[in-house]
């Protein structure tokens, strides 16, 4: 029987190289909003949702075991203190936090029946705020608070978070101008998931921080623009 993974933002930038990375191992049901995107690939099973709108009542495949779920789903924009009202507050906030701790506690049972493995990605701005990007920081704080406390809760699961730097991906490209060589590749943060995944069973990897080979303030500084 194929080990299962499930995959929130499956559709993304990074989405789809980790659930084509996974495909290889798992059966994958790949959540999001675009599901019909990913439509006759190999080993995945598409599942349209909107995390947010359907918060209340989400529709997840009922499934006996999860051996992975991998949280990818997010979303950022600029906001300061100053420029930021609690509508852009709760729109981050149900995405980034509340709808992979939702999702999260309706997968619990299965999760524990396979002793099962969550993966959340985090970022760097889960460890530094910005001035001019203070939702998403605080959002990924959050999730670190999440995923340590459920790895407290439940012994029987293993807890990752995965945190690259700067990825060449949509979101990053509605946040500041880059030149795609200069960060981190969307299938090398599926590398470092799989890393988590294929960890042997008597250890887990908690927390693994993804960065470009050269940071981008280095860079300038080194002026190799």
């Amino acid at each position: 029987m194929d080990k299962i993974a499930v995959v929130t933002g499956a559709t993304g930038g990074m989405g789809r190289e980790i659930i084509a990375d996974l495909a290889r191992t798992h059966h994958v049901y790949a959540l999001g909003r675009r599901a019909e995107a990913l439509e006759g690939l190999d080993n995945i099973t598409p599942v349209a949702i909107d995390l947010v709108a359907d918060i209340e009542d989400l529709p997840l495949p009922e499934l006996e075991r999860v051996d992975v779920l991998v949280h990818a789903a997010a979303r950022a924009e600029h906001f300061s203190v100053d420029s930021a009202r609690p509508a852009d507050w709760r729109a981050q906030m149900d995405l980034n936090v509340h709808a992979p701790a939702e999702v999260t506690r309706l997968l619990l049972p299965a999760l524990r029946a396979a002793g099962g493995t969550v993966v959340f990605i985090n970022s760097g701005a889960g460890r530094h705020s910005y001035a001019d990007n203070v939702i998403y920081a605080a959002t990924k704080h959050a999730l670190y608070a999440l995923a340590d406390g459920l790895r407290l809760a439940e012994p029987d699961i293993r807890v990752s978070t995965v945190a690259p730097g700067p990825t060449d991906t949509p979101m990053l490209q509605g946040l500041q101008d880059y030149n795609p060589e200069h960060v981190i590749a969307p299938v090398e943060v599926a590398r470092a998931i799989r890393a988590v995944v294929d960890a042997g069973p008597t250890t887990q990897l908690t927390e693994v921080q993804v960065r470009p080979r050269l940071e981008l303030a280095q860079r300038a500084a080194l002026g190799r623009d």
